[in-house]
């Protein structure tokens, strides 16, 4: 007796607490979820984030028979709003839509983010990545990328370029360019994409990378002139198009990775159901269609195929920022 009575309590010190989680996690998924679901879209209204959430918040509230509610929550290149979400309960009711922006650059630009992309949140999956498209002002001599690395090495400096801001894609993408060409160019940043394209258009700057949808219009219009995509491959929207790495920089690859994320410690079921749901609205054809449209490429996946891309890159861009010193307060 006294030998059963010992094995009882051996048997019970096994019992971890991880094991206790994982025998109540699947009541916790059933009953998941029982109210509204935020999304947090850390940049304003209107942007590629906050159009990525509402078109998979549409259709992942069908799928899980659940309202889905959009809280855009701005400022500080993406960081409010992911500070918020990875102090916030790991419940699965809070998520958040980010990129490359909030998961890699911005880390590395902020002196206090107030996160870790890395250990701060729970990844639930990758959604699309999007590339960007290299134009120039049609009064600058380059028709192609080695044009315009011949240009800029025989004058070096010269060749302004546009952007929405230090430390936005377009600044970054255009500068890993300029490191992997051995070139110098002149970085003119403004507040936002308008008021760059305005001035690109106007012949103020020489150059700019920007999304495709944005500057679509003025390439079709004569404005501007398309140099190179910046993605691994060619995009149907520009299909005659080459990408800067076929074109003259071997290698080069700036995209905008786009991923669903909640807070750390969220359930493992809870965010397997979470991960279901993106892959179900990612595998319908209208959502595909307007990833597409919008320049990109969806992504479906697991969550660990996010945590591993938002590592890669972290690191890609983290040694970017700190090789150029740059830094945000």
């Amino acid at each position: 007796m006294v030998f059963a009575l010992v094995l009882s309590l051996v048997t019970l010190s096994l019992v971890t607490p991880w094991s206790l989680l994982c025998a109540t996690s699947p009541a916790a998924a059933q009953d998941y979820p029982n109210r509204p679901i935020v999304i947090v879209v850390p940049f304003a209204a209107g942007g590629g984030n906050d159009v990525l959430a509402r078109l998979l918040a549409q259709h992942m509230s069908a799928s899980l028979r659940q309202q889905f509610v959009i809280e855009n929550r701005p400022g500080a290149g993406g960081t409010i709003g992911a500070r918020a979400v990875a102090k916030a309960p790991p419940d699965g009711y809070t998520l958040m839509v980010g990129h490359s922006g909030v998961f890699a650059i911005a880390p590395a630009l902020y002196a206090n983010p107030g996160y870790d992309p890395r250990h701060d949140f729970t990844p639930i999956g990758l959604i699309g990545s999007f590339q960007q498209v290299l134009v120039v002002h049609p009064l600058l001599a380059a028709h192609s990328i080695s044009e315009l690395i011949a240009v800029a090495k025989e004058q070096p400096g010269k060749i302004t370029y546009a952007s929405a801001g230090v430390g936005s894609g377009g600044h970054l993408s255009t500068e890993l360019l300029a490191d992997m060409a051995g070139i110098k160019l002149t970085h003119v940043p403004y507040r936002g994409t308008g008021a760059a394209q305005g001035d690109l258009v106007g012949g103020h700057v020489d150059m700019m990378i920007s999304t495709p949808p944005s500057v679509s219009g003025a390439i079709r219009g004569g404005l501007l002139r398309a140099i190179a995509l910046t993605g691994e491959n060619r995009s149907p929207i520009f299909p005659d198009l080459p990408t800067v790495s076929e074109a003259g920089v071997p290698g080069y690859v700036a995209v905008m990775h786009y991923g669903l994320v909640a807070p750390p410690g969220i359930d493992h079921a809870v965010a397997s159901e979470l991960n279901a749901a993106l892959n179900a609205a990612l595998a319908n054809d209208d959502v595909r269609a307007r990833i597409k449209d919008e320049g990109g490429e969806p992504l479906p996946g697991t969550p660990a195929g996010q945590a591993s891309d938002v590592d890669a890159e972290a690191t890609k861009w983290g040694v970017l920022v700190r090789k150029l010193g740059i830094k945000v307060e």
